[in-house]
């Protein structure tokens, strides 16, 4: 991990460091740790922002961590054919393999650095599996999905797959190298990445090597969050201590900074942080299972539209 890098950051385009004469740093609100649990066919997940207060995550509804699993052969697990409605899903393979199907006919393989990105909108079925060969062999699966929301004004727009590949990711450095940034979609230090999306957002994958801090110019009109994927380090101006399946939430201003602690474990080597933030929607949310709409009526027509076959249908050669 990762799979999308570069041997010398020093050739990467640099984000400069905000004048701190001007940017506010933004203070850490909260650190919480990711409770452990199961999803889909079974496999292992971290629920990244489960002890979050859900205002403060607004625009965005969830985070899994699916992994870091080492599968034996025939151990490989997914998910089944299952709805959504109402928001965006964002699936970031890290290290494996997986196999996207909807059924509106999108989809693709995802390898390592890959993303997909679902709008469920008005309604879609979709499956997410391991190839065959994955499956025979079993290996290394580590990844993650986030839930983006929708405004109410675009809830039930037409369902839409994009597949970002990995070599597409706009990769960047801070500016002493000792950061390599994986822009996955948004803007930063004017750079905009592959992800097109309806909610304004930002999303990066940050690995900082034993010591490096990075300062990064945030938007101050969108909230900001950081997950710790593995290693451990420090978050903020006043250096409050976070490490691997740990979520961070800033309060207001217009920098954040990440600090890796001089020496990792052996087994992750560097700090890696998913960088998160987006303008929030401020509707109100109601969220049951696989929908998320704005009101408890609207979350009984989406059950009545799902079971009356209104988000299309299996593929017959899925069936």
């Amino acid at each position: 991990m990762p799979a999308v890098t570069v041997e010398n950051p020093l050739v990467l385009p640099r984000v400069e460091t905000p004048d701190p004469t001007i940017a506010v740093p933004r203070p850490v609100v909260q650190v919480a740790t990711a409770p452990e649990g199961f999803e889909g066919e079974g496999f292992p997940v971290r629920r990244a922002f489960a002890r979050v207060n859900t205002k403060l995550l607004d625009p965005f509804i969830m985070m899994d961590q699916m992994g870091e699993v080492e599968y034996a052969a025939g151990e490989p697990k997914g998910t089944p054919w299952h709805p959504h409605r109402g928001f965006e899903t964002v699936t970031y393979l890290i290290d494996g393999k997986f196999i996207h199907r909807d059924s509106t006919g999108g989809g693709g393989a995802l390898g390592d650095g890959d993303t997909q990105w679902m709008t469920a909108g008005s309604g879609i079925l979709h499956i997410e599996t391991p190839p065959e060969d994955l499956v025979v062999s079993g290996g290394l699966f580590h990844g993650l999905q986030l839930w983006v929301n929708l405004p109410a004004s675009d809830k039930l727009i037409q369902p839409k797959y994009q597949d970002i590949s990995g070599a597409n990711v706009k990769l960047l450095a801070s500016p002493d190298g000792g950061t390599v940034l994986r822009l996955i979609a948004g803007e930063i230090g004017g750079v905009q990445g592959p992800g097109t999306t309806h909610t304004p957002i930002t999303m990066i994958h940050a690995t900082l090597s034993p010591g490096a801090a990075v300062t990064l110019p945030w938007r101050s009109d969108f909230n900001a969050l950081v997950y710790a994927l593995n290693g451990r380090g420090t978050v903020g101006a006043e250096q409050r201590p976070f490490g691997m399946g740990q979520a961070v939430v800033f309060g207001d201003g217009d920098s954040i900074t990440v600090q890796a602690d001089s020496t990792q474990e052996s087994r992750s080597p560097n700090l890696d942080v998913v960088i998160l933030g987006g303008r929030p929607i401020r509707e109100p949310v109601a969220h049951y299972g696989p929908f998320v709409m704005n009101s408890h009526r609207e979350l009984q027509q989406a059950v009545e539209d799902f079971q009356s076959g209104r988000f299309g249908r299996i593929p017959a050669e899925h069936n």
